[in-house]
């Protein structure tokens, strides 16, 4: 029961509850992580090289079959496990942007990439049409449809994926690197749009002047496990704590 004055407290989109994971090899170990992001918030997981960032993201639509070995769910979506029996309505929910433009794309052109996503959940082709075209002109490439997306730039590869994960319509996007391979224009369009997109966030990122710009939360991990979490002026302005893990404060609190 609510007290009178106290603040309405947001639904919580995304729920991490003690995750573990490990790939066969010793690389790329998970342990322990224990984090949350409210409905409509923008959050960021940063760290280290092998920190375990694009691990963390890959369990919110299920991508990593490992993490469904019979015990507890440990990842939450909008209160929903992930697991077998709940993966088509957790991937209605989160976009996944990989790292790697060539990994999401593999169609013949740049219409068909950005209309796979919606052709799975059974919409007419008008349906289908209007979805691309309004992704593609939000992430800057109108007219791109007849285009190989094989022959873009990385810049371009990269929205291009964007535009599919928009397509779908998802109420959580989950990046990985999204300014990676964009150049200054690019890199600014891309914020922009990202500011304005009313879905919850959380992006994967070295590029710690972009979390300053739209990030409210800041996860910070290293060697696996969390490390810090809280305000992202706190955690990104702490320079003794970034130092100690490989990073360092972004110029804009430098200056600050």
């Amino acid at each position: 029961m609510s007290q009178l004055g106290s603040s309405p407290v947001a639904p919580l989109a995304i729920e991490v509850r003690g995750l573990h994971f490990h790939y066969d090899t010793s690389d790329g170990q998970i342990h322990d992580i224990q984090f949350t992001v409210a409905s409509g918030q923008c959050a960021a997981l940063v760290g280290p090289n092998g920190a375990g960032k694009s691990t963390v993201l890959l369990h919110f639509n299920g991508i990593l079959p490992e993490s469904f070995n019979g015990m507890d769910p440990t990842v939450f979506i909008h209160g929903q496990p992930v697991g077998p029996k709940t993966l088509d309505a957790v991937r209605r929910h989160v976009g996944l942007l990989f790292q790697d433009p060539d990994d999401q794309l593999f169609c013949s052109t740049v219409f068909e990439d950005v209309a796979f996503g919606p052709a799975q959940f059974g919409l007419t082709k008008p349906q289908i049409a209007e979805r691309v075209s309004e992704s593609l002109a939000a992430v800057g490439l109108a007219g791109f449809e007849k285009r190989s997306p094989h022959r873009l730039s990385g810049g371009e590869k990269r929205r291009v994926c964007l535009a599919g994960v928009l397509a779908c319509r998802p109420s959580i996007l989950a990046l990985d690197e999204p300014t990676n391979g964009l150049d200054p224009r690019g890199r600014r369009e891309l914020i922009a749009l990202l500011r304005n997109l009313p879905a919850t966030k959380i992006i994967a990122t070295h590029d710690l002047d972009l979390v300053v710009q739209i990030c409210s939360h800041t996860i910070l991990l290293d060697a696996g496990g969390v490390v810090a979490q809280g305000p992202t002026a706190e955690i990104l302005g702490n320079e003794p704590l970034m130092l100690t893990h490989g990073l360092e404060m972004p110029a804009a609190l430098r200056s600050a």
